[in-house]
């Protein structure tokens, strides 16, 4: 049986392949044209956008800080500088994984908790993407060298070499000057952050505070060429950031030392201002507390301490502290009789040693149990007689009381630059109405017109308005920066009250020289001050009671606790003839305000009024038209 043999149909064979080599040429070409239109559109269409994301792995942009402005006294002595330090800052970009370079760091620099915890916090804080947060400050040589031994240890970690905040002279500018520290994210929220991209500090009270868009300068840009780690390798550009501004104020720094020691170791404050310019020449409260703790960071049990302790060191008494003005203002009290006729220089009335209402059986009792006798207005202030001013504010009434007084800055804050003062208390009938849900009595006249009750004050307003008895009216807003950048400040705010208007100029000689004698005559309550003194000063003491005591009890100190006694106060200004310096001194339960608060006001005017200065404001009023 023969094979059926089967050939091959090569020309279908043939077609078969052409067919299969035109397909797979077809899909290669296919593929090189999504290709070439896939490079074609990432490369030309999209050019712009990769070109951006390639030089956003290779370029970042860096803020640069502004240098802070310095702050000088009224003579050019340095209170607020700036100091190179070491500081270590973290980058969280440039780090995998965060909590082990914390507790990498923390094991290189052996912290505590507390201090780990610190450092955690500020690494996670919130902050524009590779913008550094600072860690710590003020890097010693062994942490430096631990750092840099372990840099490979810890990814996104630098030390960099910066300015911080430095106060020469420490508590003695502390309330005045305030202090900057490190920002925070609630600090953050009330700038821009765009200008303070880089900065590690803010000013957080004080003038560091109120003037911190000045001293604070403006942010500068770099723009840098890294490495895959971050490494910066060049610096393709920048614009350098503006330092701030730097602030001269009326302050003298040698009075404030001055004033410091004169307090010593008692809780009180001390203003002093020029009453030509209303320039702050000092303003001390004591005890106070070192602001550098805070720019790098206070540790946690001193912090404590300074905000509970009894003495409040942080509380600025000088403009928050709010004491009855006591005696101190019954030259404006006398003020307020002689321009409302209820009293003339020669009227007076007898001092039994007691004042009593019209059908009431309490006493108002003099400080002098025995009394005074006969007293006229200028007695009452030279021997800072109660009984006068009972009856003067009686017959007076508070209607009358509460606008005149309040003419010289009580019950308002009326400084310049210093919004943080607090108004104290100027009461009224129709303060008490609001805020006591009461009418107002006869026997609460009485007590303000011998600056007790209601009646609360700060120092600075009890110095203002010796500015005003020394201008004799006129009005001089209280300040504390003189110029930013050599340029003086003469602005005046809009609530800045009118001069005060007498009908008769001679009013004002009637008080003021009543005030004198407090100092220089042989009655005066102040008399032991003038020993030895160069000029003629005019002055006022005060004693604020703090705890009251019943109807017919006698006060004795001895068997008061120590913060119940009564504070010491005086106010004054000096030269008669051409003020150049009115204070206020309040010093809390420390008694007589002629045995303490006086000579302390000594102390700064002899300071203060050097022979060369007392000649210069001779000069002065000679050539004055």
């Amino acid at each position: 049986m023969s094979e059926k043999r089967t050939f091959k149909n090569l020309e279908l064979e043939y077609r078969l392949f052409r067919e299969r080599v035109f397909v797979a040429f077809a899909f290669v070409v296919l593929l090189m044209l999504v290709l070439i239109g896939r490079m074609l559109y990432l490369q030309v269409y999209q050019y712009d956008i990769y070109t951006t994301r390639s030089d956003k792995n290779r370029m970042h942009v860096r803020a640069m800080p502004p240098t802070r402005g310095l702050i000088f006294d009224r003579e050019g002595r340095i209170l607020a500088e700036n100091l190179p330090s070491y500081n270590l800052t973290f980058v969280r970009e440039q780090a995998k994984d965060i909590p082990a370079v914390i507790d990498t760091l923390a094991s290189v620099l052996e912290l505590d908790e507390e201090r780990t915890e610190e450092i955690r916090k500020q690494a996670y804080s919130r902050r524009r993407p590779f913008q550094a947060a600072l860690l710590l400050s003020q890097l010693d040589e062994k942490q430096i060298a631990s750092i840099s031994v372990n840099r490979y240890r810890l990814p996104g970690v630098s030390i960099e070499a910066q300015l911080i905040r430095h106060y020469p002279y420490g508590p003695l500018t502390a309330h005045v000057l305030g202090y900057a520290s490190r920002i925070s994210e609630k600090d953050l929220e009330k700038v821009d952050r765009s200008q303070y991209s880089g900065t590690h500090y803010i000013g957080k009270s004080g003038i560091e505070r109120q003037y911190e868009k000045e001293l604070h300068g403006e942010v500068g840009v770099q723009t840098v060429e890294t490495n895959a780690r971050g490494r910066v390798l060049s610096i393709l550009s920048e614009e350098l950031p503006k330092q701030g501004q730097s602030l001269k104020l009326h302050l003298d720094a040698e009075l404030q030392k001055v004033a410091t020691q004169a307090l010593g170791g008692f809780r009180g404050a001390l203003v002093a201002i020029d009453p030509k310019t209303g320039g702050i020449l000092a303003m001390v409260s004591t005890p106070s507390f070192d602001p550098n703790l805070f720019v790098s960071g206070i540790d946690t049990d001193t912090y404590r301490y300074l905000i509970t302790s009894d003495d409040l060191p942080m509380f600025n008494r000088t403009i928050r502290g709010k004491y009855p003005p006591a005696s101190t203002i019954k030259a404006f009290m006398g003020l307020a009789g002689l321009e409302h006729g209820v009293v003339n220089p020669t009227s007076s009335i007898y001092d039994p040693g007691w004042y009593q209402l019209p059908n009431d059986d309490r006493l108002y009792r003099n400080w002098k149990r025995v009394g005074h006798g006969r007293v006229n207005l200028k007695k009452a202030i030279v021997v800072s007689n109660d009984t006068y001013f009972y009856d003067l504010a009686y017959n007076l009434g508070i209607d009358r009381i509460h606008p005149f007084m309040s003419q010289f800055g009580f019950g308002s804050n009326t400084a310049l630059d210093i919004p943080q003062a607090s108004s104290g208390l100027m009461p009224s009938r129709d303060w008490k109405k609001v805020h006591r849900k009461l009418p107002w009595f006869p026997g609460e006249t009485l007590s303000v017109g011998i600056g007790q009750g209601y009646w609360l004050s700060t120092p600075l307003q009890m110095a203002t308005s010796m500015v005003l008895l020394a201008n004799r009216g006129k009005w001089v807003q209280p300040r504390i920066v003189e110029s930013v950048d050599n340029t003086p400040i003469y602005k005046t705010s809009d609530s800045l009250p009118k001069d005060i208007k007498v009908s008769d100029d001679s009013y004002w000689d009637q008080v003021i020289n009543a005030m004198v004698a407090v100092v220089h005559s042989k009655e005066g309550t102040a008399r032991k001050i003038s020993n030895g003194i160069r000029y003629t000063m005019a002055g006022k003491t005060g004693t604020a009671q703090v705890k009251g005591i019943k109807q017919n009890e006698k006060y004795d100190a001895s068997k008061l606790a120590e913060r119940h006694r009564d504070h010491a106060l005086f106010v004054g200004f000096a030269p008669l003839e051409n003020p150049q310096i009115a204070l206020a001194v309040v010093v809390e339960n420390a008694g007589s305000g002629s045995g303490v608060a006086a000579p302390i006001a000594r102390m700064i005017l002899d300071a203060y009024l050097t022979p060369e200065r007392l000649a210069q404001g001779k000069e002065q009023q000679e050539t004055t038209p």
